[in-house]
């Protein structure tokens, strides 16, 4: 093996942070920590000998690589080949056809018209929406949405609705009900009694998941933790050029006010009067499709920035260039400079920000 060439599988992604790094397993969804001495190796020598690595890196101690490449091999990050350029770096590029890829509709008192919502969802051929209830609902009136998207023959590929936890919610029904429907990607059940993630039953279908935490707004939104990164090609590939959270987005609020997502401040009309169309040619609709990680404050310097979503509506108000906030989430508790994770609102040099987006009673 020593004269054969290693290559790190395509689907395998190096990603740099300041102490350390790591290689994203975008096939499989995961990710390993690397030293970022490995990273230079991988990215300075990637399709070499393991003999003419130790040589260009002059090590000291020998067995370091050995255990590098050890390592890489024990998971499956690479192989050995006497053909390395047979195996090109994949793709990066990004693109969608789609002038909406996805959708946040925030229910509550207002009851909106989700028929039509859809119907201009379909033109603007979005296939993704997430549908946020502050009310308790019944089950029946998830079928009825899921019934309605059925019959119309609709593009939506997916949909996740958040709802409040109530007694009638019986698991084998919700099973049953989600089995028989692809398009329901989960069921979020929020205020419930105890926390618990059901399993799907195949691969086929989506989950469900009960949740202890209260979900008070939409000011609850955009916390940044591990349980939220995502180690896939799609991901990955649309962080390098534009904002994971924002890009492609369109959202209606709980009141009707159209927004690029619902914590946003800025709203583009009503959709009693404004049509979705209408608001997406607004000039500053996309303010903040193309700021990505590698632009915002310490996220730049972070390894987890390209699997990791963002949050513009809420950020630690530190840093402005000109009228766009490239301020580091407020709700990330993540330091890529200890590489230590704390309680986000605990810091004190949160304060400031927790009390202008007047947010001391959710941190309660």
């Amino acid at each position: 093996m020593k004269k054969s060439n290693f290559v790190l599988f395509a689907d395998c992604i190096p990603v740099k942070g300041t102490n350390r790094s790591i290689i994203s397993d975008t096939k499989n969804n995961t990710y390993f920590f690397i030293p970022n001495a490995l990273y230079d190796i991988l990215e300075k020598c990637n399709g070499k000998t393991i003999e003419d690595i130790k040589k260009e890196f002059n090590y000291e101690y020998d067995e370091i690589i050995d255990d590098y490449f050890d390592f890489l091999i024990s998971n499956r990050l690479g192989f050995f080949s006497l053909n390395p350029n047979l195996f090109p770096k994949i793709s990066t590029e990004w693109s969608s056809p789609c002038s909406i890829t996805n959708s946040i509709i925030d229910f509550d008192e207002v009851n909106h018209d989700f028929e039509n919502l859809i119907h201009q969802l379909e033109n603007l051929k979005c296939s993704y929406i997430q549908l946020r209830f502050y009310k308790k609902i019944e089950l029946n009136y998830i079928k009825r949405i899921v019934r309605f998207l059925e019959r119309i023959k609709s593009r939506i590929v997916y949909i996740d609705f958040i709802v409040p936890f109530y007694e009638n919610f019986i698991l084998d029904e919700l099973n049953a009900f989600i089995s028989e429907n692809n398009r329901v990607h989960s069921i979020i059940i929020y205020d419930a009694p105890f926390d618990k993630s059901y399993s799907p039953i195949n691969s086929d279908m989506g989950y469900v998941v009960l949740v202890e935490r209260n979900v008070l707004n939409e000011k609850s939104c955009g916390v940044i933790n591990s349980e939220y990164f995502y180690s896939n090609i799609k991901l990955f590939s649309e962080s390098q050029y534009h904002n994971t959270c924002l890009n492609k987005k369109i959202s209606i609020d709980k009141e009707g006010y159209i927004r690029n997502c619902p914590s946003m401040p800025q709203h583009f009309g009503n959709i009693k009067d404004t049509t979705l169309k209408q608001a997406l040619s607004q000039p500053d609709f996309k303010k903040y499709w193309n700021v990505t990680k590698d632009m915002i404050e310490v996220c730049k310097d972070c390894e987890f920035r390209h699997i990791c979503t963002d949050c513009r509506a809420y950020t630690e108000q530190t840093y402005f260039d000109g009228e766009i906030d490239l301020s580091k989430p407020l709700k990330c508790g993540y330091n890529p400079y200890t590489n230590e994770w704390s309680e986000w609102s605990a810091n004190p040099l949160k304060k400031n920000a927790i009390e202008y987006y007047s947010m001391q009673e959710l941190v309660k």
